[in-house]
């Protein structure tokens, strides 16, 4: 016996309604649970490094337990306290940094670094990345762009270092100025190329940095919504 066909078409629109609500709680769902996940992994990421350098006696399951007398488990995680001690130390050890016996201290433990052959050059390459990276005047990878790469013809989105110095800028032509370029890989932007470009090869693009590393993180579905290509 063959179903009605209204009631055929009832049957589908339900089915219909059902997905399309399942898929908008996804929606919904899905940036909230994975924000709140990340957020909690890294902080449990610095927690766990953080006390695994504090002796047992200043953990802060023990001063739960002396302060309301109770017995918790042997390692009680109370997530976040160790974020909280890092930040405080992080901003201790900058303001220590600033003065003068701080900064006698920190030239005397460096003295001591350069006369380490690989600890030396390992220190060296991470104060240089972390001065330009954290440095609050600094203007690098601030600005997105455009650039024909691998060959002409096709183009990738970038994000502007800095202006290439030192020999790299020295080999530049002299009617133009290399600009290191890092172009990111799709879907994870940690990885990528990093690329001495012409200066009058680059196009700057409007959109901020964060609309450009959701686009590459897309894979180009996600567009600044003021900037959304229109469907043909």
């Amino acid at each position: 016996m063959e179903t009605p066909p209204d009631q055929n078409h009832r049957r589908q629109g339900w089915m219909g309604a059902m997905r399309s609500n399942f898929f908008t709680g996804l929606v919904i769902i899905a940036p909230i649970g994975l924000t709140a996940w990340l957020i909690w992994s890294v902080v449990g990421w610095i927690d766990a490094r953080v006390w695994a350098i504090v002796p047992d006696s200043y953990q802060p399951d023990r001063y739960i337990q002396t302060l309301f007398d109770i017995q918790l488990s042997d390692q009680y995680d109370i997530r976040g306290f160790g974020l909280i001690v890092f930040l405080v130390f992080t901003f201790v050890v900058g303001w220590l940094g600033k003065g003068f016996v701080g900064r006698s201290l920190l030239r005397w433990a460096e003295g001591l670094v350069r006369r380490m052959p690989v600890v030396r050059t390992i220190y060296s390459g991470v104060k240089q990345i972390a001065e330009t990276v954290f440095n609050q005047k600094n203007n690098s990878f601030d600005r997105a762009c455009l650039i024909e790469y691998p060959r002409k013809g096709i183009w990738v989105i970038g994000f502007v270092a800095t202006t290439a110095r030192g020999e790299v800028a020295a080999h530049a032509p002299d009617d133009d100025k290399l600009v290191s370029v890092f172009v990111p890989t799709t879907p994870n932007p940690t990885s990528g190329f990093l690329l001495f470009v012409p200066g009058q090869d680059i196009k700057e693009l409007q959109m901020s940095v964060e609309d450009a590393a959701k686009l590459i993180i897309s894979a180009g579905l996600v567009y600044p919504e003021d900037k959304a290509p229109s469907s043909a």
